[in-house]
């Protein structure tokens, strides 16, 4: 196989639907809300070059993996750990941020290292008027009754992402996740493994987009509670991953200096 031809399947020890990049050390790659893992990971397939098996799983409740009525980080933690096989990196984006830190919490020992492309821990970042006001905003749009078309419009602007930016096609897919979010596990929740994770000795990097000073207080605080790396990749917003190469040179970065 070449190093970026794709291979999907279903995971036998966890049912879920993964798609595998490259061939090395294992990497594994956990997408946020509203969208599924080719989606949102498609900027890093080339980092199947570089020496590095990148496995990217869609969480339950999208793409190919089982139904489920609301996604769950804890759930998802526990799914990762699986997928973690003897070690491998992990690289979490928004709500996939939580499933990767319980996982890393879970089980440090296979944990190479871990990075956090703007997590929702939004218990996180509340000393600053900035991240409060972003909890208060998106906490408020949980509890309206609004159109699904109208909510993920105001959901995305309010994480930093502008709909326009994204092709109808995206928008239509993201409809039927409503859902799934919403009645998932908030992400405000407040048992966060902080204390565990600053113990450990594997890099940790947590990364901003730049776009959202609420988000910067969350990650800032995020950072310093688990003895992490701070840094920002402005250009995508939201989506960090999308930014491609400044990313992928980020986290090569962090990966090669672990081999």
């Amino acid at each position: 196989m070449t190093p970026t031809e794709t291979t999907t399947g279903t995971d036998p020890t966890t049912d879920l639907h993964v798609e595998a990049w490259g061939d090395g050390t294992p990497v594994v790659l956990v997408h946020g809300s509203l969208a599924t893992a080719a989606e949102e990971w498609a900027a890093q397939r080339p980092l199947g070059d570089a020496g590095f098996r990148l496995l990217a799983p869609d969480r339950r409740g999208y793409g190919g993996s089982p139904a489920a009525d609301g996604e769950d980080f804890l759930r998802d933690a526990e799914d990762i750990a699986e997928l973690m096989g003897s070690g491998a990196h992990l690289v979490g984006h928004s709500y996939g941020g939580l499933g990767a830190l319980f996982a890393a919490a879970c089980r440090p020992e296979a944990t190479l290292s871990l990075t956090l492309l703007e997590p929702g821990t939004f218990a996180l970042g509340q000393d600053h008027p900035a991240g409060r006001a972003l909890v208060t905003e998106v906490r408020r749009m949980w509890e309206e009754e609004v159109p699904d078309e109208q909510w993920v419009a105001g959901f995305l602007k309010a994480v930093g992402s502008d709909p326009d930016e994204f092709p109808p096609e995206f928008l239509a897919a993201a409809l039927p996740l409503v859902p799934v979010l919403r009645r998932g596990r908030p992400i405000w929740y407040p048992d966060l493994p902080l204390a565990e994770l600053a113990d450990v000795p594997f890099p940790k990097l947590v990364v901003s987009g730049g776009h959202s000073a609420g988000y910067d207080a969350i990650c800032d605080d995020l950072a310093n509670r688990i003895g992490a790396s701070r840094e920002v990749v402005a250009g995508g917003g939201h989506e960090i991953q999308f930014t491609g190469k400044p990313i992928n040179d980020t986290l090569l970065a962090l990966w090669i200096e672990i081999q």
